[in-house]
């Protein structure tokens, strides 16, 4: 069987008024006990001093031994006070003659003195008649030929006084269980007010508005560090889901893109695998040139799987992965190697191999050896896409430089992929500028997107998958650098792959760290 429960509020007012209510009444109920049974001890103690101070006199007792009563008092006025006085025969009979007055019922004392338990020290003795009265205090003196002497005084004083104040007692504990709920319950309202304030504003973020931040009013208070808290939770929470919603719309757009890149070529290897079978007596010639058109979509959907499968692998070009093999790469060989097999598919574009214009701080390094730790296949895809690109949206004869050289990053505006790098970091920089029309200043922010691609100056006969140059992002990410890029409208641009640089130490730790903590752009000169 279960126990029923006691009702409490639910809310945290209410409890907080009942628990203020229950401790004010009680340190008041328990002070007022203290002092009840501070004042009943004082007030005995007066009733045992006056009973100390009391003795009957001697010839009382020659009276009574002499069986006579002619020399006690006969009247109330003899002895008038408050004292009650008992006589017990040397036999330790009590008699029937007593002293004092008043009409009231006396202490309960027994017949015979053997039984007496009143002993020299005042003690408490209860009323006669088993009534519910006062008791009384009582002593006992011996007298003269084994008699003995019983001195009382009423307690009806004493517990007048502590019973006037019992009731006084509860009724001030009553007063202020009151108050404490009536006056506790507003001061308690007014000091959760920022409480309640954070739980409004929590409800309202709830039902879907989540711009709002929680009031903090002072965050050296309990409430204040519970809204920062939330107000930093809701921060992280926000960032999360903008994070999620741009990777599902990123995704979307990926499909889309993907899907819209590889129907051309799966639609025309359909169009000629039916053509071949729908007319099986085709001429020869026909019919090789569909097995030829056929062959050339087929690649050209392998080589966007394959572009695709590698921005996975490096990790959609967010940096998140890094690269498995690493040696050390001379990035000159690697330009040289670039610039030939580039001229060879661009033979109308000069395309010249220089150094980079160090910085005035930069390091010092044998221009001839520009080594960067790294994977070289990787390396010599970035800058042939770089080339590919410089020589596909630039008019025949234009002028293709790529430098190579090692210098410091420094802060710029210059357009990035990657997150910049702490300025007077050494880098190992190569760098493909040309003198074209460069690139619009509406589609510079996007070249690094996926299948983004620029409007070409002469449209090539098979336009690019758009994913060239976010390939090449990726794989700076994955080595720690960065692609920028430096565009000049109607003077061309450049493209510069930013490497770490290892083996130089840097100049200024502590200028590194400032711009570590300032937001902007980091590029090499």
């Amino acid at each position: 069987m279960r126990r029923p429960r006691l009702p409490r509020p639910h809310s945290l007012r209410g409890r907080l008024v009942l628990i203020a209510g229950l401790l004010a009444t009680s340190a008041v109920l328990l002070c007022q006990l203290a002092g009840l049974a501070v004042l009943r001890g004082w007030l005995t103690d007066q009733v045992d001093d006056r009973l100390s101070h009391f003795r009957p006199p001697d010839r009382v007792y020659q009276d009574l031994a002499d069986g006579g009563t002619a020399g006690l008092p006969t009247s109330d006025s003899a002895l008038p006070s408050d004292y009650r006085v008992f006589f017990y025969d040397g036999s330790g009979r009590r008699l029937r003659t007593s002293l004092g007055g008043g009409t009231g019922a006396g202490p309960r004392l027994p017949e015979r003195a053997a039984d007496l338990k009143v002993t020299g020290t005042p003690s408490t003795v209860a009323a006669e008649g088993g009534a519910g009265g006062s008791g009384w205090r009582a002593v006992s003196y011996s007298g003269p030929d084994r008699m003995r002497t019983v001195v009382a005084l009423p307690l009806d004083t004493v517990d007048g006084a502590t019973t006037k104040l019992l009731w006084v007692s509860l009724g001030l504990g009553a007063a202020v269980a009151v108050g404490v709920v009536v006056l506790g319950n507003g001061a308690v309202r007014l000091g959760l007010r920022p409480l309640t304030r954070v739980e409004r504003t929590a409800q309202h973020i709830t039902e879907g508005a989540l711009e709002l931040n929680v009031p903090v009013e002072d965050p050296d208070t309990e409430v204040g560090r519970l809204g920062l808290a939330l107000n930093t939770m809701l921060d992280r929470l926000r960032t999360a889901l903008h994070r999620t919603e741009t990777s599902e719309q990123r995704l979307r757009r990926f499909l889309a893109d993907a899907g819209h890149e590889l129907r051309t070529p799966l639609t025309a290897v359909q169009g000629f695998a039916e053509l071949l079978i729908e007319e099986p007596g085709m001429p020869g010639r026909r019919r090789r040139e569909a097995h030829a058109l056929i062959a050339h979509n087929a690649d050209r959907m392998s080589r966007l799987v394959d572009d695709l499968f590698l921005l996975a692998k490096l990790g959609e070009g967010d940096g998140d992965t890094r690269v498995a093999h690493r040696e050390p790469v001379d990035l000159l060989s690697l330009a040289a190697d670039a610039i030939a097999t580039t001229a060879i598919r661009h033979p109308r574009h000069a395309i010249t191999l220089e150094p980079l214009a160090a910085h005035p701080s930069g390091p010092e390094r044998d221009l001839d050896v520009i080594e960067a730790p790294g994977d070289p296949h990787q390396l010599a895809q970035v800058l042939g896409n770089l080339l590919a690109n410089a020589c596909a949206h630039t008019p025949a004869g234009t002028r293709v430089r790529v430098r190579v050289g090692a210098t410091r990053a420094t802060a710029g505006r210059r357009l990035g992929s990657g997150p910049p790098l702490p300025s007077g970091t050494p880098v190992c920089v190569i760098e493909v500028a040309d003198d074209g029309p460069g690139i619009q200043p509406d589609e510079a922010p996007h070249v690094f997107d996926r299948f983004y691609r620029a409007t070409p100056l002469d449209p090539p006969a098979e336009p690019g998958s758009g994913l060239g140059l976010a390939i090449a992002a990726a794989i700076a990410a994955a080595h720690g650098g960065r692609l920028e890029l430096d565009n000049r409208p109607g003077e061309g641009c450049a493209f510069r792959l930013v490497l770490p640089d290892p083996a130089i130490a840097p100049d200024d730790d502590a200028v590194a760290a400032r711009h570590r903590q300032v937001p902007g752009w980091s590029s090499a000169t």
